[in-house]
């Protein structure tokens, strides 16, 4: 999981909501370097080299114009969460690979791959 919240703040969240077995490896905001937040691709680049994993080969899902850009740096495939109406158009416009609204539909997705 890769957030421009700190790794502590999205602990705290997993294990609030029963979902930190679901989540091997944080990658959060890196203390005092803004500029390593998204849409600098840093987080991205840093979660899939601890996974031992290409970046091209990763797939982000987000939920900001932010993730969005993020990704497109990293060579990552993308899937934007329009969490809000307004974002449809705006992740569009971004060139998102797959623009959903529905985080139902990415779960069943990923059950069923």
């Amino acid at each position: 999981m890769v957030s421009n919240n700190s790794t502590e703040c999205v602990r705290v969240f997993l294990e609030l909501h029963g979902l930190e077995e679901y989540v091997t490896k944080i990658v959060g905001r890196p203390s005092e370097q803004p500029h390593l937040m998204k849409p600098n691709p840093f987080p991205l680049i840093t979660a899939a080299e601890q996974m031992h994993i290409d970046v091209t080969s990763c797939t982000l899902i987000g939920d900001s114009l932010t993730d969005i850009q993020a990704a497109h740096a990293a060579g990552a495939t993308v899937i934007g969460y329009a969490n809000k109406p307004h974002k449809v158009d705006q992740f569009a416009e971004a060139q998102a690979g797959v623009i959903t609204e529905d985080m139902q539909a990415i779960a069943d997705a990923l059950t069923t791959a």
